[in-house]
């Protein structure tokens, strides 16, 4: 397993993924992608993530530690989730948002990527939240941004969803704890056209996790995934088979070209986990999915809703992971648990100032 940081050329981007997400200090600049980090940055994230944790419960769900910055949502691709979550979180440190249409936006009339990024620049943002249907999307924006402008990757095309990835991290670590190396984990479905399998996987690796496992039709799995340090499956029953952890992933079949399966009803038959088949697993397994789930499809409606499940969890915990990669990236002290509880109730009286643009 990679527990120390390397200093890798990405094989779906094709560029050296090591030195621009960090600053002369070994800091974080952008966060991009969970490869190439050693385990002390991504660990350094998790307990970042934890002093966020409690905000949720305040009254006052609000910390100063980015008045006055800007931060800018430019979605190339639909969501929810991610979109929002990042939407909350900067403005919960009492950042302005600024949530571009990309429908409506110049973009659809012809202008390139660069010019867009160019007049944005210009009205002085201080952060990228960048999700874009082309892998290493991120990275050129992160190499043609201005100095003083961070950009954080919210997932491009199938190579990486780094938060994903860490709020994932996170949820795991609050429900077996911080050993990850006593945990088998099994990543069940559209493992070729998941970037948020590629990013789990380098973190998993990264955080020494005892045993990876991927489940996936032949047809489903990516050329080489072997080499990412996974045993692989192709029988769900055996794959999960005294897991700690189960991740269930969604069929991509807006990235699909041609016929890797015969039908959704013969997908459901052989890998949908239902009831039954979780009973291979640990009693205590937990059950994730990065959403949007497909009910009937990749999971039982009784297993995405039942005590295993952590679904939500993961929805609640992404707010305070992307809270700590934010503050991070922008280089804010990080306050501990306590000062965030006192900080949130001094500012229980205090008129919003955020000015968040929805």
């Amino acid at each position: 397993m990679v527990n120390k940081a390397s200093k890798p050329t990405d094989p779906i981007i094709g560029l050296d993924t090591w030195n621009i997400q960090l600053d002369q200090n070994g800091q974080l600049k952008h966060f991009l992608t969970t490869e190439g980090l050693g385990s002390e940055m991504l660990t350094h994230i998790l307990d970042t993530a934890e002093s966020f944790a409690n905000i949720n419960d305040q009254r006052v769900k609000k910390v100063p530690l980015l008045r006055g910055k800007t931060i800018v949502n430019l979605f190339f691709e639909a969501s929810t989730r991610t979109r929002t979550t990042f939407e909350l979180a900067a403005k919960r440190l009492s950042a302005d948002v600024l949530n571009i249409n990309i429908n409506t936006s110049a973009t659809s009339k012809g202008e390139t990527l660069l010019d867009t990024l160019q007049n944005i620049q210009a009205m002085q943002c201080d952060m990228f939240i960048v999700r874009h249907n082309d892998s290493g999307a991120a990275h050129f924006i992160a190499n043609h941004v201005a100095p003083n402008i961070s950009v954080i990757n919210a997932g491009d095309g199938w190579h990486a969803h780094p938060t994903q990835a860490m709020l994932d991290m996170f949820t795991i670590r609050r429900n077996k704890g911080n050993d990850f190396s006593r945990l088998r984990v099994a990543i069940v479905g559209d493992i070729l056209h998941s970037r948020v399998a590629r990013s789990q996987i380098h973190a998993f690796n990264t955080l020494n996790t005892g045993e990876v496992r991927v489940i996936a039709p032949k047809t489903l799995l990516p050329v080489g995934i072997e080499d990412m340090g996974v045993n692989i499956f192709t029988d769900l029953e055996a794959g999960i088979e005294d897991a700690d952890v189960v991740i269930m992933l969604r069929l991509q079949k807006e990235r699909m070209q041609g016929a890797l399966l015969p039908s959704e009803q013969e997908y459901y038959r052989l890998y949908g986990l239902t009831s039954q088949r979780l009973r291979a697993a640990k009693d205590d397994v937990i059950v994730m999915h990065p959403g949007p789930i497909n009910r009937g499809v990749e999971i039982d409606s009784c297993v995405a809703d039942g005590a295993r499940s952590v679904i939500l969890d993961q929805v609640s915990y992404g707010i305070s992971v992307r809270m700590a990669v934010m503050t991070m990236v922008l280089g804010r002290e990080i306050p501990d648990t306590n000062r965030v509880t006192d900080n949130t109730s001094q500012t229980d009286n205090t008129k919003d100032q955020s000015g968040g643009i929805a």
